[in-house]
């Protein structure tokens, strides 16, 4: 699996003539795994990666400056919260998700000015878990060259971290996108990572479901309802 998703990062970084890989170090288990992977295919050297707090929590700055020199990469810090503040100010007031979903679009921003200034892909964090019910943002965490890990469930991802080596702390936090505060992402879902995986990797092989049945329901809906952020703009094709 490691080996694998490193060739395949370096054969991505090599068709598309880019020079190495800029990602966003959130603090948390996916970026971390995706960071050590990119360094093994790429080199320190042509990895950048970016701490983007946006009004976060300082815990997950923290932890992503450890990650950062747990794998002694180069990076950046670029402190969204006064861009995202102003931003609200000229928006009418909207519900928390609206206003959250804010944060991973500007981070987006910021990683691919860095990724044309220096011929870099942008390389996604987001795994199978989330990636299957569509729990990332449109055009943010969503919006990226290369997605690693993308084929992993959580529960792979953090068999994979153990196997890297990252910090425990990392490995055993609670995730969360850092919507807002107290956000986690379980808590958001409404189901553990390991229901969700069993659910999922059932779903995908056409398994019999031993889940609540109103889980499975649930995790079939986010799925199918999320189809349009796993896809390109829709085209009204004229014949």
């Amino acid at each position: 699996m490691r080996s694998k998703i490193i060739s395949w990062i370096k054969q991505k970084v090599k068709d598309s003539g880019a020079k190495g890989i800029v990602l966003g170090l959130s603090g948390g288990i996916d970026s971390a795994v995706v960071a050590a992977l990119a360094k093994a295919a790429v080199g320190k050297n042509n990895l950048l990666v970016l701490f983007m707090p946006c009004n976060s929590v300082a815990q997950d700055l923290k932890d992503a400056k450890l990650v950062a020199q747990e794998l002694g990469l180069k990076f950046k810090l670029v402190d969204l919260s006064a861009v995202y503040n102003n931003f609200l100010k000229v928006l009418p007031g909207a519900i928390s998700l609206a206003r959250g979903n804010l944060k991973p679009r500007l981070r987006m921003s910021a990683l691919y000015y860095f990724a044309n200034k220096l011929n870099y892909l942008v390389c996604g964090t987001g795994n199978k878990s989330e990636f299957l019910v569509g729990y990332f943002t449109k055009f943010g965490d969503g919006g990226v060259d290369i997605l690693p890990i993308a084929n992993l469930f959580k529960r792979q991802v953090r068999r994979l971290a153990q196997e890297l080596k990252i910090p425990q702390n990392i490995i055993t936090k609670p995730p969360t996108a850092g919507l807002w505060h107290g956000q986690t992402d379980e808590g958001e879902l409404g189901i553990t990572y390991n229901e969700l995986d069993d659910i999922l990797d059932r779903f995908c092989n056409h398994k019999k479901q031993v889940a609540d049945s109103k889980n499975v329901d649930k995790v079939i809906s986010m799925h199918r309802k999320s189809e349009h952020k796993r896809k390109g703009a829709e085209i009204c094709h004229i014949h």
